[in-house]
């Protein structure tokens, strides 16, 4: 009697230990994947969400890439520019990946008022109020203005514009040598070969693209709306 009640009670214990091996199939692999990440990459372990949760990100990305209006964007941004700003940047609107770097500092300009954005590429663009700084000319590279009339352009721009919104700290270093030559050199590349790397025409057909349509502009209410 004692044996076959050992035995059943053998068999229950297998019986669990099998539901418990296969209910660890039920767990999402980011759970069973945290404790053999390499110490050399202590940067996954600061990753707080597993698996099943990046539907969540990919629908916040979709919230926040919305289509909206450039044009009336734009004006409503310029309208809302702080009246005492302390730099001022001209940037083109139509270039993607240079609007990632406007709308986050556009962003931390909500708490500042430091910043004051001019959109090249909007037909109300003046050179008279921008130092006389044509569109083909802020088009070539970076260029911010000063309350007094300075024009600062390159990674000096980026760094003023950055310490504007108290980011100073990420081009800090930019302002001694050698890094402050090789920080310019990059740039400069980036700025000679940028309608390409975007997927744009050559600088010469978008002049030309541009002088076609102020042409056309001037004998249309269309453009004026």
């Amino acid at each position: 009697m004692k044996t076959r009640t050992s035995l059943m009670a053998f068999r229950g214990a297998i019986s669990v230990g099998r539901q418990a091996n296969t209910s660890l199939f039920l767990v999402p692999r980011y759970f069973r994947t945290t404790n053999n990440v390499s110490a050399s990459n202590p940067f996954h372990r600061s990753i707080p969400f597993p698996h099943y949760r990046s539907g969540v990100r990919f629908s916040i990305r979709a919230i926040n890439s919305t289509a909206v209006d450039p044009v009336t964007t734009q004006r409503q941004n310029e309208e809302q520019s702080p009246e005492n700003w302390k730099i001022k940047m001209l940037y083109d609107r139509e270039c993607p990946l240079c609007m990632r770097e406007v709308n986050m500092l556009r962003e931390r300009n909500k708490s500042y008022g430091t910043i004051k954005f001019v959109d090249i590429s909007s037909d109300e663009y003046s050179p008279e109020d921008n130092q006389g700084l044509d569109y083909e000319t802020v088009m070539g590279r970076i260029h911010a203005i000063l309350p007094d009339g300075t024009v600062v352009t390159d990674i000096e721009a980026f760094r003023r514009l950055y310490e504007a919104v108290d980011l100073g700290w990420v081009y800090a270093i930019t302002k001694y040598e050698p890094i402050a030559s090789i920080a310019d050199a990059i740039y400069g590349v980036w700025a000679k070969y940028r309608l390409q790397i975007t997927g744009r025409p050559p600088l010469e057909e978008v002049l030309e693209a541009r002088r076609k349509k102020k042409e056309v502009c001037e004998d249309s209410k269309v453009c004026k709306m």
